[in-house]
């Protein structure tokens, strides 16, 4: 019986901790894997993922630094792991990476899982040298590279074509492509519609720079400039959340534009909507979109890079290459005002995210710690 361990450092909202509790809670039905998860932190954000599933709270920390001496917190973690003996360790995210490398057994095969392009493994130049961000990232990815080697290796699982290229760019070892899943039928809906004669968005994401949802608002004022009687509802938290507020108060928008924080019924916000929206300019790949074809809503996204293997043009939705706000709403009015239209392309995306469903998924990445020489779980559109 393999026993696979998965380290991510806390359940925070985000599409990396919901891939992780999807992924050990579909590992947990084959009777034959015993699966284990570890945090550093007791925080959850999905109680209702974790409750079937062996999840070890093991308080971990390392402190890095380039001219002082290394703090490691890891004997707690170390002996964890060595309680347990995984035949697999398979590692989220950048503090989960440093954390775990740091700790020493070798007779495990390690797995890197590349969530987004981590900045810590872009590759040496000069601007390293005279940029101390820089130089302390490149101090991580060279304290990583030797604890990589004491560990026998690494195998990185890049989620987009993007992602991808850049780990095979930027590091010495085996890469291997894998998007990210979604639980399918937990988004899917039987038959959808539009919602009547309102024009119902949804976006969601963490308030973040990146995550960009004051382009949303500029689109939103733009509608309203052409008489659409319309709502964008908004999903998430995080920093950026009252600079967002702002705007819409700003923009005279409360009528339209409507911020509801963290929800545990994401899938009920997608069915009741017409269209999702996507306003990041930088998406590693983008499990949200995946779960609002599943519910049947066709995308219109900015382009952030990973999220192009999800875009079919025209069948799937759209996505606009420019944050151009005024094309953005052209593309919402097109799918909006043409039912026939609006209909295909909602079927469509159910049929394209369906190829993403986590029970393939985990299947694939199964054989694939147990020694296949590489993942077979690549979606026909997406190859």
């Amino acid at each position: 019986m393999p026993r696979i361990l998965h380290i991510i450092p806390r359940l925070n909202k985000g599409g990396a901790e919901r891939l992780c509790l999807d992924i050990c809670n579909q590992l947990q039905k084959h009777i034959d894997v015993q699966v284990r998860l570890i945090t550093f932190s007791d925080e959850n954000f999905y109680p209702f993922l974790t409750e079937n599933i062996d999840w070890q709270v093991v308080p971990a920390s390392v402190q890095l630094s380039v001219f002082h001496k290394n703090v490691l917190n890891i004997d707690a973690l170390q002996k964890a792991i060595e309680d347990f003996a995984p035949d697999v360790i398979h590692t989220h995210l950048f503090e989960a990476e440093i954390v775990s490398r740091s700790c020493h057994y070798p007779q495990a095969k390690w797995f890197s899982h590349c969530h987004d392009n981590m900045k810590q493994f872009r590759n040496f130049d000069l601007r390293t040298l005279f940029n101390k961000e820089l130089l302390t990232n490149y101090y991580e990815k060279r304290y990583l590279f030797s604890h990589y080697k004491a560990n026998d290796g690494t195998t990185f699982v890049a989620i987009s074509h993007d992602t991808e290229s850049y780990f095979r760019q930027t590091q010495p070892y085996s890469v291997e492509l894998l998007p990210n899943a979604i639980d399918y039928n937990k988004f899917y809906v039987d038959v959808k519609h539009l919602s009547g004669t309102r024009l119902r968005l949804v976006n969601v994401g963490s308030y973040q720079d990146k995550k960009n949802q004051k382009f949303l608002v500029d689109v939103a004022k733009i509608l309203r400039n052409r008489n659409v009687d319309f709502e964008i509802n908004f999903l998430g938290d995080g920093e950026r959340y009252s600079d967002v507020s702002r705007l819409i108060s700003a923009g005279n928008l409360q009528d339209n534009v409507f911020q509801h924080g963290n929800v545990n019924n994401v899938e009920e916000y997608l069915w009741n909507s017409d269209i999702y929206v996507h306003s990041a300019y930088y998406e590693p790949l983008g499990l949200v979109l995946l779960e609002a074809m599943a519910a049947g809503l066709p995308v219109v996204t900015l382009d952030g890079r990973g999220n192009r293997d999800l875009i079919v043009q025209g069948k799937n939705g759209y996505m606009v290459y420019e944050q151009d706000a005024e094309q953005f709403a052209d593309r919402i009015l097109e799918i909006w005002n043409d039912k026939q239209k609006y209909n295909q392309m909602s079927a469509f995306a159910q049929e394209f995210a369906r190829q993403f469903d986590i029970k393939p998924y985990v299947d694939s990445l199964l054989d694939f710690y147990q020694g296949s020489n590489s993942l077979s779980f690549i979606p026909v559109f997406f190859v």
